[in-house]
């Protein structure tokens, strides 16, 4: 996806003018809270593999995992390709094997892309059982959604993405079999560019998690994959396997009696 350049240089991708975004003194306010949300939970997320979706924040929302092999996919929509990424891929068709990757990291891919619910299935394809997904976005019922619904008509971002809430993410989810492990919202403030300000506002912080976490501007969210359960079918024939070995024969219909 592409945006036009406001100083008529060319054609910049959204993907591109969301990093600058990030690098500015807001986004890093911003990527601080979700690095101190991520330290809180990925280190106890175990296994062999961790993928990021992504280029945005590099790899700063992945230092804190324990997992030994961490790598990054490029969307193709983020232009210029980095040293070191893995490969570049669209996130609806990841050239990724069926049920091989431990943990996967969407941090603000959702927003931007054209079908999201697409790109969720293609996670659950690529992820074992039992394994988790972690989705960072926008909280639209919060200041940055009503920052949003003011200059979304300007085509900047962040404000021109698609910002979901946490119960459209969830019914996504549920509709996939994954099941949630852990919730968080942060940032109670309005987004502003004064940091002076921002600090002023600090007391919204406190104020805000305990009177309207649901208003909170970003949210992280961990779900797991769950396990599908052999059919019954399988479980009665190993029940009727162990009767038959120790002695012990169940009537059926077609016992006759004798006598």
């Amino acid at each position: 996806m592409t945006i036009n350049s406001n100083n008529g240089s060319g054609r910049i991708s959204v993907s591109q003018r969301l990093s600058h975004w990030f690098s500015e003194p807001l986004g890093q306010y911003l990527l601080n809270h979700e690095q101190a949300m991520f330290e809180k939970f990925l280190p106890d997320l175990f296994g062999y593999h961790l993928m990021q979706v992504g280029l945005l924040h590099g790899d700063k929302l992945i230092l804190s995992t324990r997992i030994s092999h961490k790598f990054i996919i490029q969307l193709e929509s983020e232009d210029s390709i980095q040293e070191g990424i893995a490969m570049q891929c669209s996130a609806e068709f990841l050239p990724i094997a069926s049920e091989s990757i431990d943990v996967v990291v969407l941090p603000h891919v959702l927003e931007y892309s054209v079908n999201p619910h697409k790109i969720l299935r293609e996670i659950e394809r690529i992820l074992i059982g039992d394994g988790h997904l972690i989705i960072v976005g926008f909280n639209p019922w919060s200041f940055f959604g009503i920052w949003r619904l003011l200059l979304a008509w300007r085509d900047e971002p962040p404000w021109c993405g698609h910002f979901f809430s946490y119960h459209r993410i969830h019914d996504w989810f549920t509709l996939l079999d994954f099941e949630l492990v852990k919730l968080e919202r942060s940032i109670y403030r309005p987004p502003l560019r004064n940091m002076k300000i921002m600090k002023k506002l600090e007391f919204l912080e406190k104020l805000g998690k305990f009177c309207w976490t649901i208003f909170g501007g970003i949210y992280v969210v961990v779900v797991r994959k769950r396990v599908v359960p052999l059919t019954p079918i399988k479980d009665l024939w190993l029940k009727r396997r162990s009767m038959i070995k120790s002695g012990i024969a169940e009537p059926t219909a077609r016992t006759m009696d004798n006598s």
